[in-house]
């Protein structure tokens, strides 16, 4: 693009910035070097697999490596059991801060796991944070 002195070309807006009526590249639309790797593979993919597989169970760790991940993906995310108090104010965000350090130091969870749970907790106490404001804020604005 080139502007000249608040000049822009076509398609601009004079801020510099698209005009409405320009897509880009259409959702979904793939590269050209994409679908000319997908069209060698299209027919393929049983041999292919078949392959991997062939190699796998010769030893090849790489190939076993491939077709485990695909039997038994590794785990994204795994639920987190323990006790954790009611959370109905702010104090009670604090007790259940207290629960999730001892599960910690129990070993009932792990750190990254507490974190995880943590962050749940204190977006919870915002959540309770911001609605008693907003109470107060109504409650001060109805005395008036």
């Amino acid at each position: 693009m080139s502007r000249n002195n608040g000049t822009t070309t076509e398609g601009r807006n004079a801020d510099g910035t698209f005009a409405p009526g320009n897509p880009g590249r259409p959702r979904g639309a793939r590269h050209k070097v994409t679908e000319a790797v997908q069209a060698l593979l299209d027919g393929q993919t049983e041999a292919l697999t078949q392959k991997a597989i062939d190699r796998a169970l010769e030893g090849d760790v790489t190939a076993l490596r491939l077709c485990l991940d695909r039997i038994a993906p590794a785990r994204k995310d795994a639920s987190v059991s323990f006790e954790l108090p009611d959370i109905e104010t702010m104090d009670d965000a604090a007790n259940a801060a207290r629960a999730i350090l001892r599960a910690v130091a129990d070993g009932e969870v792990t750190p990254l796991e507490a974190a995880s749970v943590m962050a749940v907790v204190e977006q919870f106490r915002r959540t309770l944070e911001t609605t008693e404001i907003e109470r107060r804020i109504t409650a001060l604005e109805a005395s008036k």
